[in-house]
């Protein structure tokens, strides 16, 4: 295998078509070595057909892939330096958790001694937090102890990249905010590439150093999780990664830097424009970026009545409605003050929206 690339994961022009149906577009992308990288996107839009072109449990329709900087087409899944964590685990029902943990170990040629074999499995048991479940059987496990040991299993031979296919989405939230912790320090202490799949937005910012948001087999933004929440590339990305209100608006008075954005109902918004010409655009504004007050403040802003609330604890959640706009959502959180005051349902209020709060899209061809 080839040490000296930059890139664990490589992929060169990949296409995957099954039949007439192509579920990724011709596609270049690169995973740097030891990083945490999540395949963000809904259902079909190809993330997990990336992963299991990397496995080697699909062959690309085009292009390459290349692991450590070796082509690896035509190589079985069992011959790269991957691993795999399955959604549903793929655990062996009837062999306990230490031989659940060894049975690759026992594939490897030439063989490993038993002795090796014990000393890896005890390991990678302890890095999982199991050492005292050897010999307890898979049934007997919770749903997040049998994660664990299939994650202790995929990471017992030391692969080059760990793959995890939505490896969270059995548990309920408690756990999977727990495992989330779990497998951050994992990657932090084992020091090789992960890739997650997920259409879980959360999951993915919360726990990767970069995301790939992928849309209809394309890949439509690959940057941090930070630059994916606080500048999406496009309206989809905007809208599917976390809450957002998506207004049009018609764009006037723009110089470069700073424009007028002119609302469906009439109201005009002073904007951050970046470099957007004048005409039609789209507007995305996420949630918390709005400033709620009782009507008759200085805010200057929109004007609307709330709808529904729904009290978070150190938020409120708001619907407004905006007459000529429609509902606009708003996200209320406390300050160290206080408790911040709640409005109710049919209270009229004020919405600020600050210029460097939406972002912008043009809607022209």
């Amino acid at each position: 295998m080839n040490t000296g690339t930059e890139f664990d994961v490589e992929f060169r022009a990949v296409a995957k078509r099954f039949g007439a149906v192509t579920a990724v577009e011709e596609t270049d992308f690169q995973l740097p070595r030891g990083s945490f990288v999540a395949l963000l996107g809904p259902s079909g839009c190809g993330k997990t057909t990336c992963l299991r072109m990397i496995g080697g449990f699909e062959q690309p329709s085009a292009g390459r892939v290349l692991i450590g900087g070796e082509d690896m087409t035509g190589v079985a899944p069992y011959r790269r330096p991957v691993n795999m964590v399955f959604q549903h685990y793929a655990l062996f029902p009837h062999f306990d958790v230490e031989t659940n943990i060894a049975y690759g170990l026992r594939q490897i040629r030439p063989r490993l001694g038993d002795a090796e074999i014990a000393r890896r499995v005890g390991e990678a048991l302890e890095m999982v937090h199991l050492d005292r479940f050897a010999r307890r059987r898979i049934h007997e496990m919770s749903g997040g102890q049998q994660q664990r040991v299939a994650l202790a299993r995929a990471i017992v031979n030391k692969p080059r990249v760990l793959l995890l296919d939505e490896p969270l989405a059995a548990l309920d939230k408690k756990l999977r905010i727990a495992m989330q912790m779990e497998l951050q320090n994992l990657h932090r202490d084992l020091g090789i590439t992960f890739l997650l799949v997920t259409h879980d937005q959360e999951e993915a910012l919360s726990m990767s150093d970069r995301v790939c948001v992928m849309n209809a087999g394309r890949i439509v933004q690959f940057a941090s999780p930070r630059e994916i929440y606080d500048r999406p590339a496009n309206p989809f990305v905007a809208d599917f990664v976390g809450k957002t209100n998506s207004l049009t608006a018609v764009l006037t008075d723009a110089d470069g830097r700073r424009a007028t954005a002119t609302l469906a109902n009439g109201a005009r918004l002073p904007v951050v424009s970046e470099g957007i010409v004048n005409g039609e655009v789209a507007l995305s504004i996420r949630p918390e970026a709005i400033r709620i007050a009782a009507a008759g403040g200085e805010t200057g802003g929109l004007r609307g009545t709330v709808t529904h609330r729904i009290f978070l604890g150190a938020s409120a959640e708001y619907s407004i409605a905006v007459p000529g706009i429609g509902n606009i959502l708003v996200l209320s959180g406390r300050d160290a003050g206080g408790p911040a005051e709640l409005h109710e349902p049919g209270t009229e209020v004020e919405l600020d929206i600050a210029p460097e709060a939406p972002r912008i899209f043009s809607l022209q061809t």
